[in-house]
């Protein structure tokens, strides 16, 4: 009743089976509903001298995102709680998802001491500089 489903008029099915949009339902099957925000959104740039990486955490409060950095693997984790308002409304219809989320990067190559995080209007933005790669000396052998 609160959804609106798009169909087709088509007569003939077959001579319209587009197969890259089959997959795309099916993906959409499955990762929607309950999973949609198992994860979150990102981003990640190549700045040449540095990475930028920004994540979507629309609703999210500061002291509930948190970031930690084990073994040159990066993991933001967040929590969205329910309000005690929240449960006791009759929902017709509810998208809106609570609980814990998680994802982790590999940041082998990057400079984690200079790591620089902010968050600001539901995006994280984590400046991840490069590590300077070190050239190791030359120097010219005489023949003896």
């Amino acid at each position: 009743m609160f959804e609106l489903i798009p169909f087709g008029h088509n007569i003939n099915k077959m001579t319209s089976f587009d197969p890259f949009r089959a997959f795309d339902d099916m993906e959409r099957q499955m990762f929607s509903g309950a999973n949609a925000l198992a994860s979150f959104r990102t981003d990640v740039e190549d700045k040449g001298d540095s990475y930028v990486l920004e994540a979507e955490l629309p609703g999210m409060k500061k002291e509930d995102i948190d970031i930690q950095i084990e073994n040159e693997c990066l993991t933001i984790s967040a929590v969205r709680k329910a309000e005690e308002e929240d449960k006791k409304r009759n929902y017709v219809k509810q998208e809106r998802f609570y609980g814990s989320y998680s994802r982790s990067f590999d940041v082998s190559g990057i400079d984690i001491d200079k790591i620089e995080a902010s968050y600001n209007d539901g995006i994280l933005t984590l400046v991840m500089p490069k590590q300077v790669e070190l050239v190791p000396p030359t120097r010219k052998l005489e023949i003896q």
